[in-house]
């Protein structure tokens, strides 16, 4: 086992400012004094402890601390954007210069540096309002840095028993616990002065059974926006022992048919399917690149008219939440689709200025050396009228994913590739034997317009989201519901 502490005071202070006002003032000012369109400080204080148990043993209980900032100037279409761990006013006079000079010297891109001796590991005021405050996007009951690092390993062993405890068949059990304590402050041009604070709880179990059918995986996760107190309503053991069950299952499984198929997704497990195949591509970086299927089509039905498809950073507790985004606009609810009719798309600052309105809250970074873009947060389907029984009561034959992957899709054509992680056979209207892994394949808009029953059984799974070299949790979700064509790459005949 390796234990490691990175950093210094491990205390975040919810209550301060991880930049003065005055100072942020002085650095906006001196990052436009040679000219520009806009400015802007981003800091953070990140803090966390991570844990790992693998095979009966813990190979790592580590401790970190990132805490810096990135000064961002706008000239007409280029962007400057410097870094640094030096959050003393000289360190961030001298990352405003360097992104102005950036800005200033690059036509049309986007160029960033790191200023100063390298990373340290380890409430709003609009102009001339009121004292700003720190809002705290949930706050924690359970804080994790209240709790003994010893009682964040025995999840770990908790998790190992009740995987081991499902069968002999089970032949190796990971677990991986992980807490973020993150201070964030925006300050902009424009009068911007904004902080969150949030806290971050997650833990996961992947198992390994090997029998007949051959070496075969199971994987279930906990994360939530919420703080240690997330395990007295989350059973780590129960956790531990779906995960078990999906790889046992898989041992006797057939080969999944191939060709198209009527689907049935399971309440919160196909909601990654819509994050990648539409959500990517009502990003308004795509759209403005010209590069998603859904440009252009604001007010025309793309879906079918049982779709409403939201993203929603409010969402209480959920991975993807947040107080503010990574550019001080407040957590929103976006509602993108509407009865099968697009709305609008999610933006962020930067372009949304560019349009003349205001950012959706969906401006996010993956910490400060990054520049934000835009980003979903908590991505979903809204409920239908149907009870889950009556629309599987209603599929003479097909599919039902009870757990979906990973995926890849181009948003420029919305073709996907997703992986089934557990599967069935559905009969006579009846789920029947357990399927071995396959893929999805099929178009976004394609899979929008088959949807054609949706349950009222809505819940959420947590996720993290790959951009541009960027990850971000986000949450994703929908209820039951059935797509009445998807080509299915199984092995065996349809």
């Amino acid at each position: 086992m390796t234990e490691s502490l990175t950093g210094a005071d491990s205390s975040l202070d919810a209550g301060g400012y991880l930049v003065e006002p005055d100072v942020a003032g002085r650095v906006i000012a001196a990052a436009l004094q040679r000219g520009g369109d806009f400015a802007e400080i981003f800091a953070e204080d990140r803090y966390g402890t991570t844990a790992f148990l693998d095979d009966g043993r813990v190979e790592e209980l580590a401790t970190g601390r990132v805490r810096g900032a990135g000064v961002r100037v706008v000239v007409g279409e280029t962007t400057g954007y410097a870094h640094t761990s030096d959050l003393t006013q000289a360190g961030l006079m001298a990352a405003a210069e360097a992104a102005s000079a950036i800005a200033r010297s690059s036509v049309g891109a986007v160029r960033g540096v790191a200023v100063g001796p390298g990373p340290l590991q380890g409430g709003s005021r609009e102009a001339g309002g009121s004292e700003p405050t720190v809002p705290r996007s949930a706050p924690a009951l359970l804080h994790p840095l209240q709790v003994a690092k010893a009682k964040k390993v025995e999840l770990l062993w908790r998790a190992d028993d009740a995987a081991r405890s499902a069968g002999a068949e089970v032949v190796q059990v990971s677990a991986g616990y992980a807490d973020s304590v993150r201070q964030m402050l925006v300050a902009n041009s424009e009068g911007l002065f904004v902080g969150d604070y949030t806290v971050r709880t997650r833990l996961s179990a992947s198992v390994v059974a090997l029998g007949d059918g051959g070496m075969q995986t199971g994987y279930e996760t906990i994360a939530l926006t919420r703080g240690f107190e997330v395990f007295e309503d989350h059973d780590v053991a129960e956790l531990a022992s779906t995960a078990a069950r999906r790889a046992l299952a898989k041992l006797s499984a057939r080969p999944a048919p191939s060709g198209e198929v009527p689907v049935v997704l399971a309440s919160g497990s196909g909601g990654i399917l819509f994050h990648e195949a539409c959500g990517h591509g009502l990003e308004a970086d795509h759209i403005a690149k010209d590069a998603s299927v859904f440009v252009g089509r604001i007010g025309e039905l793309v879906a079918s008219p049982l779709v409403t498809l939201v993203d929603d950073g409010t969402l209480g507790g959920e991975w993807g939440s947040l107080g503010v985004d990574d550019e001080g606009r407040s957590g929103a609810r976006n509602v993108l689709i509407e009865n099968g009719v697009l709305t609008d798309y999610m933006w962020d600052l930067i372009r949304a200025r560019k349009e003349g309105r205001s950012s959706s809250g969906n401006g996010r970074r993956e910490s400060y050396r990054h520049l934000p873009m835009v980003r979903m947060t908590n991505t979903f389907l809204m409920d239908g009228e149907q009870e889950p029984e009556e629309i599987l009561a209603d599929t003479p034959h097909g599919v039902y994913v009870a757990k979906l992957g990973g995926g890849q899709v181009d948003t420029t054509t919305g073709d996907f590739v997703f992986g089934t992680t557990e599967a069935y056979l559905i009969e006579n209207g009846e789920i029947t034997e357990p399927l071995r892994d396959a893929n999805l394949i099929g178009n976004g808009p394609e899979v929008l317009s088959r949807v054609d029953a949706v349950a009222g059984d809505f819940s959420m799974t947590p996720g993290t989201c790959g951009k541009d070299g960027q990850s971000v949790p986000v949450g994703c979700g929908q209820p039951t519901l059935r797509v009445s064509s998807v080509t299915i790459g199984g092995t065996a005949g349809a």
